[in-house]
């Protein structure tokens, strides 16, 4: 029998299905209308099959809702453009309140593009949507299309949502070296975490990713800083637990860990992980 989780594709559909949840609850922090059809049944066997699927849906939750506040502050920032690597199943063009003139880019695998482009074909973006299909481990390939990309843009974001994870350091950073030295993006979102987390979520879901062949790996020992060798300055960092914490989404036993203090600067074993955001410093604007 194939592996529940065929793929790194794969990891897109139980993501979708916690986004379900969240959007059928009346106090949802976010809505996405079109996650349950996107997920489809395997999406429901990939939660059904991890032990304790739903327990810790609270840290896709959180990272969604950062995301998305990491996203609008830009656009209300006057940014032309967003860049959204390996997109999944993402329908941020769709439901989030975007401007008509703003350009949204998805970018993920061919098959995973057709997937998408069949499912939303009846559907309408908020903004100027487009697709392209890219493996982004063929440097050749990207360089080429980040570069194209940065020349349609001024003020460009890139975000890239449950993707670093699933590379090696010297692929997590040759990817950010490809990106900073494009002049308009200015900006980079991304989600990481800790050594002293990892094994938990290894624990959790290790199995299936490690039978899909895509484990997680990246948990750098610098945490924000090993990205800065590569020209990108962390900004800021936001706790997935903490945020957790505040939209009332941990159960009763996570809560007490939400209050314990957060080392500042690399975590180290502390069990953290969160969203980052980072400034492009070796492209940026003169003064």
């Amino acid at each position: 029998m194939e592996p529940l989780i065929r793929n790194i594709a794969d990891t897109a559909l139980w993501v979708a299905i916690y986004r379900a949840d969240e959007s059928e609850r009346p106090d949802a922090v976010f809505k996405d209308p079109y996650a349950r059809l996107l997920a489809g049944e395997r999406g429901k066997h990939i939660v059904d099959a991890m032990v304790d699927g739903r327990r810790n849906s609270w840290s896709f939750i959180a990272r969604t809702y950062l995301f998305d506040e990491y996203i609008m502050h830009h656009v209300h920032q006057g940014y032309d453009m967003i860049i959204n690597l390996a997109c999944g199943l993402d329908t941020r063009p769709y439901r989030l309140s975007l401007p008509s003139t703003i350009i949204w880019v998805d970018v993920d695998l061919k098959e995973m593009v057709n997937y998408m482009q069949t499912m939303m074909a009846n559907e309408k973006p908020n903004c100027i949507h487009e697709r392209l299909s890219l493996d982004l481990s063929d440097r050749e390939a990207r360089v080429k299309i980040f570069h194209e990309l940065g020349s349609r843009g001024k003020k460009i974001l890139v975000v890239a949502e449950g993707l670093i994870g699933y590379l090696d350091e010297v692929d997590a950073g040759a990817l950010a070296y490809d990106l900073s030295h494009v002049r308009s993006f200015r900006h980079w979102v991304i989600d990481i975490m800790s050594p002293g987390i990892l094994p938990l979520i290894r624990q959790e879901m290790g199995i299936l990713l490690d039978e899909a062949k895509s484990p997680l790996v990246f948990a750098p020992d610098d945490g924000e800083d090993f990205f800065a060798l590569f020209g990108w300055k962390s900004v800021e960092s936001r706790s997935k637990l903490k945020t957790a914490y505040t939209l009332k989404r941990l159960s009763a036993d996570m809560i007490t860990y939400a209050a314990l203090p957060e080392p500042i600067g690399p975590k180290g074993k502390f069990p953290w992980s969160g969203v980052c955001l980072f400034e492009n410093m070796v492209s940026r604007p003169l003064p």
